[in-house]
């Protein structure tokens, strides 16, 4: 594991609040599991995940394949902002968003920590070899899957 200088270890000096875009950012550890199609049970309001992915989301690399128009192609796709950090219970909890509003640290296999994305996939910890594009999915109630909120 790379060792990183502690002013390269922004997300241990700085709240989500102080950190700039570029930072906020560099936190998503590009697992996509957040890009995943989530139900809503009409009696308890509970999440529930599906190992179905947004159609944009390039299923090997886990990055949505046009980030800067997602919000205009896939209007239900969720931007995770600082004024949103009370709905991040939703965030599996690996999610370096949720971890750091609860004061938890990054896990071991982080890109931050790392350096590359190889150690999350290594690790299991992304969607890769997983889930199925939503334009191939059918019923989404046969998808339903618990793995994405934890290990």
């Amino acid at each position: 594991m790379t060792q990183l200088a502690e002013n390269e270890r922004f997300w241990e000096n700085k709240s989500l609040e102080q950190m700039s875009q570029s930072e906020w950012e560099s936190l998503c550890d590009g697992c996509g599991k957040c890009c995943l199609v989530k139900l809503e049970d009409a009696d308890s309001g509970e999440l529930i995940f599906t190992n179905v992915a947004c159609d944009l989301l390039n299923l090997k690399t886990c990055q949505c394949g046009d980030y800067p128009n997602r919000f205009k192609k896939m209007p239900d796709c969720l931007q995770l902002t600082i004024d949103k950090i009370a709905e991040f219970h939703w965030l599996p909890t690996t999610c370096a968003y949720r971890l750091l509003a609860e004061g938890d640290p990054l896990p071991v296999w982080h890109p931050l920590l790392t350096g590359s994305r190889s150690a999350m996939h290594a690790a299991g910890h992304s969607i890769r070899n997983k889930v199925i594009h939503e334009r191939f999915a059918g019923e989404w109630e046969d998808h339903i899957v618990t793995w994405p909120l934890g290990f």
